[in-house]
């Protein structure tokens, strides 16, 4: 059998998982509007909302549709994909929103039901909906007394321990990834928590990237159901594994990825503060109402499995530039058009949604009283995360960037200006330099250039093709680096695609 390999990219045999990340540069704007939640009226708390402008408050399926555009990088994704805004509690009491760098980015990730992986994915229905996470979560509570700030057990116990059940699952579908570019970048979804402020401050030079996983598993039936969650369900690995009885249908995997720069405030006194009231992530969510053509996205499923993870390598979608996705913006409603979101916005969050700690439920109004006790303090420490605790390679940093600003001043400055939160202009990217070619070994050809990352370290791969012959009982043919400039790099990059993953690379 005739299969062509290369240095940067391998064939495999065995159905290693594809997947596509759905860049959104764009924000439409921070507004609190919900219509899963809270349709036709406006919600408990700000969100951060990306995609399709025809959405509002009571959006449907064919507002989205109709939308004039959409702040993500695929004209046919018509979908709108909106989680909380984070915000910084100065010491004096006001709030000042924290900046978002590089929008939003979501992950589809077609990884099969691994009971029968011979089983299709199937594409979101028409005007499919679904929430992950719980807003009033104020503790972690995975079963026979686990630590939230201990390190997870390797997926491989989590069966023998009694920790598949979909409240356990849910709660490790959250990720808070400490980022600091240079070092190793640690593991997705490793950390269920947000470190205080002083860990923030001593460790996470490049800000904190929000992770949230939804279930990929369905019932086949309901495009949604009275809470938006119960027509879904995790596989037992959360982000794969095994879907469990009544959710036999297997959908394309959503992770969302979102980068707030917390270190524009090193050294200011105060709490980072998530818009629901929130100061440790318990409670963090996300909500997804599909905007995609179902037949369109089922060709998406089939077709865009390049293991780039990149959407120009899919010859189905329509990109549009960086510029084009930030000019899209959605209408505010005349319900929130005062409601003053960004900048230094008072003593309240937007809403007056009050502080509530835990490790009960958040519970009354908005303005329920702030429960004044003291948080504990986490202890997991930074670890180099070039791997999950299964094996899978998760960097996820395709919006690596240099720091938008360097001290609370020139924010503080930059938001005062912005008195109309749906008109917030996303910053520019920093160019990244990247590095000189490798040189090509003997007998290969120089098939193409891509600028990837492993973790957050952005690497220049310079992709070489041969062909080998293999007998049809090989699962995966290997091509090791010949020793000389990045081989270590480069044998890393292999390495990934060993395991039944997600690859991720972010490109610049």
């Amino acid at each position: 059998m005739r299969i062509d390999t290369s240095l940067a990219i391998i064939a495999s045999l065995s159905g290693a998982a594809a997947f596509w990340r759905m860049e959104c540069r764009g924000k439409l704007g921070i507004a609190r509007l919900d219509p899963l939640v809270n349709p036709g009226g406006a919600s408990k708390h700000a969100h951060a909302i990306h995609g399709s402008s025809g959405f509002n408050a009571a959006a449907t399926y064919e507002d989205l549709r109709n939308g004039d555009c959409t702040s993500c990088a695929v004209i046919e994704d018509m979908s709108v994909y909106w989680a909380p805004a984070l915000y910084f509690r100065h010491a004096n009491g006001s709030y000042q929103d924290v900046n978002q760098v590089g929008g939003m980015l979501a992950y589809y990730e077609l990884n099969q039901d691994m009971k029968d992986i011979n089983k299709p994915i199937k594409a979101f229905p028409n005007d499919f909906r679904m929430i992950a996470g719980d807003s009033t979560r104020r503790n972690y509570s995975v079963n026979r007394g686990y630590s939230v700030f201990e390190a997870d057990p390797p997926k491989s116990e989590w069966a023998s321990i009694d920790q598949v059940n979909q409240h356990d699952l849910a709660q490790r579908a959250l990720g808070f990834n400490c980022l600091h570019y240079d070092k190793a970048a640690e593991g997705a979804l490793m950390r269920h928590y947000l470190p205080d402020k002083a860990y923030l401050d001593a460790n996470c030079a490049d800000g904190v990237r929000f992770e949230i996983a939804f279930p990929s598993c369905w019932n086949g039936v309901d495009i949604s159901s009275p809470d938006h969650k119960s027509h879904v369900a995790y596989p037992d690995l959360v982000l794969n594994g095994n879907c469990p009885e009544g959710f036999d249908v297997k959908l394309p995997t959503l992770l969302y990825e979102t980068i707030w720069d917390t270190n524009a405030f090193n050294g200011v006194p105060g709490e980072f503060v998530i818009s629901n009231g929130d100061t440790q992530g318990f409670g963090y969510h996300a909500d997804f109402m599909s905007g995609w053509d179902s037949e369109f996205l089922q060709a998406a499923v089939e077709q865009c499995t390049h293991p780039s993870g990149m959407l120009e390598d899919c010859p189905l979608f329509t990109i549009i530039s960086q510029d084009q996705q930030r000019q899209c913006k959605m209408e505010a409603p005349a319900m929130l058009a005062s409601e003053k979101v960004m900048g230094i916005i008072g003593d309240s969050l937007p809403g007056g949604v009050a502080i509530q700690y835990g490790p009960e439920p958040a519970v009354g109004g908005n303005n329920a009283h702030t429960v004044p006790v003291s948080v504990a303090v986490p202890t997991i420490s930074y670890t180099p995360g070039i791997t999950a605790s299964d094996g899978v390679h998760l960097p996820g940093g395709v919006f690596q960037e240099s720091p938008t600003s360097t001290s609370v001043s020139s924010s503080s400055s930059s938001a005062e200006a912005e008195v109309n939160a749906l008109a917030e202009p996303s910053p520019s990217p920093t160019p990244t330099p990247t590095p000189s070619d490798p040189p090509v070994p003997e007998g290969y050809e120089l098939l193409r250039t891509d600028y990837v990352t492993n973790g957050n370290v952005v690497s220049k791969i310079v992709v070489i093709e041969t062909v080998e012959y293999v007998m049809m009982t090989t699962e995966i043919v290997t091509v090791t680096a010949t020793p000389g400039v990045d081989k270590a790099r480069r044998e890393a990059h292999l390495h990934q695609h060993h395991h039944h993953h997600q690859h991720r690379h972010g490109l610049h």
